[in-house]
């Protein structure tokens, strides 16, 4: 140009490339794995930079429909040239032609050569997992979540042999977090299930831990499964980026702790500690006192039981909390009674005689108490269970007492008979 500038000149390079092709198919005969890879990696580098997107993907499919030619290693580092170039797409449509034909090239040619090649490792199985991530990012950037988690869930990679741990673990994490925005939420629970905590007991690997219980915090909220979310929580704050997050706080000045007692997320802590207290204090709980001093704190001022931010299941939630409370006063009565009528049970737990009844047999069938109903008398008998052996030492104890008492009565008889004989 007359500017000085450089033009780069629009070349057709698919005569070129097409005058490769025997000669790959001359190298392949001879068997001469490494001498065809490179070959072919030339084709994929002089398709790319020559802009030949659309040949470069006819080639790549071209060249692995004759995969019974071609050896295992030399398709392989075919694929693994092309995948360098997928940031190098001109625009996001060539992008997903490359992908697309990618994901058809590699395709179902895990299973095959690991029956054709079992001495051999597979490593396109980790780069087709790569390409299926990238998909799902651009699905889920035009806002098809559903397209996007079911392309990513579709791969079980934690069958994957030739990745490692952590990108196994990345990848499922992917696909929990996708799955709880499809709320998909059995599915996940599975892919969930495939992850170990033991993995996380690394301390390189905090970021992934954080970020696993908090999405298993999700999952569970949408379950109700209250124990397993205090566990997560739990596991979270064991974390050692967050206790040196916390000891910097405890080291605060005194005017920022000052600020701390203001704030609202410190007020509701406090609400926190009174009902810890409450519900491990062996006492009974009134309900309606208990609505009235925590109620207005725990429907404004927590997600769990906000109406806004869970319109179906705040409700829900409130009323297991309710039932929490009858079951620490069914345990209180256990510990303080071993024989009480129902009707009396029923007026200490603010409940009418059936759902008194009901709380009591779910409770004996969790086995939380032991407990049997004497419906005719309408008597609560509230009894340990033994072990065998506490049985066989009490018997024993007992079968001990019974021979004393005989012995000190036959030594009272005896002695009065001698007594009136004399």
């Amino acid at each position: 140009m007359g500017d000085g500038r450089l033009q780069k000149m629009d070349v057709d390079y698919s005569s070129t490339v097409d005058e490769l092709i025997p000669l790959v198919k001359q190298l392949a005969q001879a068997s001469d794995a490494i001498s065809t890879g490179s070959l072919l990696e030339v084709m994929v580098e002089v398709l790319a930079e020559g802009g030949q997107w659309e040949q470069l993907n006819k080639h790549l499919e071209m060249m692995t429909k004759k995969r019974n030619q071609l050896k295992q290693q030399a398709v392989t580092k075919m694929v693994q040239k092309a995948l360098t170039y997928l940031d190098a797409t001109p625009s996001e449509e060539t992008k997903l032609a490359l992908i697309a034909s990618l994901r058809n090239v590699t395709e179902g040619k895990a299973s095959l050569f690991a029956v054709l090649y079992s001495c051999i490792q597979i490593y396109v199985e980790v780069e087709r997992a790569r390409l299926t991530k990238e998909l799902a990012r651009i699905k889920e950037s035009h806002g098809e979540i559903d397209e996007a988690a079911s392309v990513l869930q579709e791969l079980q990679v934690e069958t994957f042999g030739s990745m490692e741990k952590k990108e196994k673990v990345e990848f499922m994490l992917e696909q929990i977090r996708l799955g709880l925005a499809k709320k998909d939420y059995i599915r996940t629970q599975i892919i969930s299930r495939k992850i170990s905590p033991k993995f996380f007991t690394d301390g390189a690997h905090e970021d992934l831990k954080l970020k696993y219980y908090h999405l298993m915090i999700e999952l569970n909220l949408q379950d109700d499964q209250y124990l397993n979310i205090s566990k997560h929580y739990w596991e979270v704050y064991n974390t050692n980026s967050i206790q040196q997050d916390e000891a910097k706080r405890l080291l605060a000045s005194f005017e920022l702790v000052e600020i701390c007692y203001q704030q609202t997320s410190f007020h509701t802590l406090i609400f926190g500690r009174e009902m810890l207290k409450a519900f491990t204090t062996h006492e009974l709980l009134r309900w309606d006192t208990f609505r009235d001093r925590y109620g207005s704190v725990l429907h404004v001022e927590t997600d769990a039981f906000s109406i806004e931010k869970y319109p179906e299941r705040a409700e829900k939630r409130w009323e297991d909390l309710h039932s929490r409370l009858t079951e620490h006063n069914i345990r209180v009565v256990a510990e303080y009674y071993t024989k009480i009528r129902l009707q009396r049970m029923a007026e200490l737990l603010d409940l009418d005689i059936e759902k008194a009844e009901k709380y009591l047999s779910e409770m004996v069938v969790n086995k939380t108490v032991i407990a049997k109903i004497d419906r005719l008398e309408g008597v609560v008998h509230f009894t340990e269970t033994k072990t065998p052996t506490e049985i066989l030492n009490d018997w024993s104890y007992n079968t001990r007492s019974l021979m004393t008492l005989i012995n000190q009565a036959t030594h009272l008889i005896n002695k009065e008979r001698v007594l009136h004989a004399m």
